[in-house]
């Protein structure tokens, strides 16, 4: 016998969840096949028999808590193919239950029984009907049925770490607005030489992340946190962002995104968005970050107000680009805007140093010449 067994976990985890059997007792599994998911508090790990053979018993069901090399299951690894007990259940003939002629014999006839209900019905007194009442209200109709689901491990931690946030933090947001005219400009001139030389598509976001390391530099306590009386300062930025996935919200990070040129910035946000569905995302890639960028834009929204990524002390919230009015040198006129939030720890950052904050975003992005000239 094999034994299937919890991997190594990352540093600081120190339980998991059993998400998923892909193969039941009595399957045929090959090496290296995928037998079961576990789900920690950051990703999900998959875990690949390490034999061929069958899987003969599971010691650990979905949704129990396993801990650091428990074993989940056995695989028999000198058994064949076809699962013995399954090839002789389906051989076996259905038994069929026998009537005893003598209990049928007690049975009235077909005959009898309408003769008894035809002299019943003679007999019986003739009732008008009586209305019936009113409905005093409709009744639902349809599919009412519910379903109670437990949260996934990680589902309970995205909760519990955003409810700290509102709950711990003095949140506050701030709102402006950026016309994206000249990106949308410097995108269509540009978009084709940069897939060339790069391989990759000039998006939005290598913009906002420029834009944002470099307000970083000129406010660095927006780049900070508190911990416990003291403000930690960082010297570096590392660049939290956002991405949506069949499990949740991820936040990987930018690793010195200061130091990162605009085509290894979008290289570094597919590659995470595509790992994110694929849950091969490592907890290291989402450990630490000193700012978080969420787009919600891509979803279509126009505003909203993004909780922060404790223990970070402040996050900038992207909306959907969307043709409004507005007015330049006196004259109202049509342009791309978007608008921009950005929420923030009031203990830490004061309400004046995050608006200037924003406008500076704002100011590098509505001249994209300030990001390559950094002024």
């Amino acid at each position: 016998m094999k034994e299937i067994k919890v991997p190594v976990l990352p540093e600081s985890i120190t339980e998991a969840t059993v998400a998923a059997w892909h193969k039941k007792p009595g399957d045929y599994v090959e090496l290296d096949d995928v037998v079961v998911e576990i789900e920690t508090d950051k990703v999900v790990l998959e875990v690949p028999a390490e034999e061929s053979g069958v899987l003969s018993e599971i010691t650990a069901e979905e949704g129990e808590t396993v801990s650091e090399q428990q074993v989940l299951g056995l695989i028999d690894d000198e058994a064949d193919s076809v699962d013995s007990k399954s090839s002789e259940a389906l051989d076996k003939p259905e038994e069929k239950e026998a009537t005893s002629p003598a209990s049928q014999s007690n049975e009235p006839t077909i005959q009898e029984r309408e003769t008894q209900l035809k002299e019943e019905l003679r007999e019986a007194p003739i009732e008008s009907p009586k209305p019936s009442p009113e409905p005093i209200s409709p009744k639902p109709t349809g599919n009412r049925m519910e379903e109670r689901v437990p949260m996934t491990r990680i589902r309970k931690t995205i909760a519990n770490k955003l409810h700290s946030a509102t709950q711990n933090t003095a949140m506050l947001t701030t709102f402006n607005e950026v016309d994206m005219s000249e990106i949308l400009s410097m995108r269509a001139s540009y978009k084709e030489a940069f897939e060339k030389k790069y391989s990759i598509k000039l998006g939005f976001m290598s913009f906002f992340v420029k834009a944002a390391v470099e307000s970083l530099k000129k406010f660095p306590t927006v780049n900070a946190y508190i911990d416990g009386e003291d403000i930690v300062y960082h010297a570096y930025c590392d660049v939290s962002v956002a991405v949506s996935s069949d499990r949740g919200l991820v936040v990987p990070v930018l690793r010195d995104a200061h130091k990162m040129g605009m085509h290894d910035i979008e290289k570094g946000i597919v590659d995470f968005a595509v790992r994110a569905q694929d849950g091969t995302l490592g907890i290291e890639e989402m450990s630490g970050g000193t700012f978080t960028i969420s787009n919600g834009g891509v979803f279509g929204s126009l505003m909203s107000t993004p909780i922060l990524n404790s223990p970070q002390s402040a996050i900038l919230g992207m909306h959907k680009t969307q043709e409004r009015p507005v007015v330049v040198d006196g004259e109202v006129v049509i342009r791309p805007m978007m608008y921009l939030a950005l929420s923030y720890d009031h203990r830490i950052i004061d309400g004046k140093e995050a608006v200037q904050f924003l406008i500076s975003i704002k100011e590098a992005l509505e001249d994209p010449a300030r990001l390559l000239l950094k002024v």
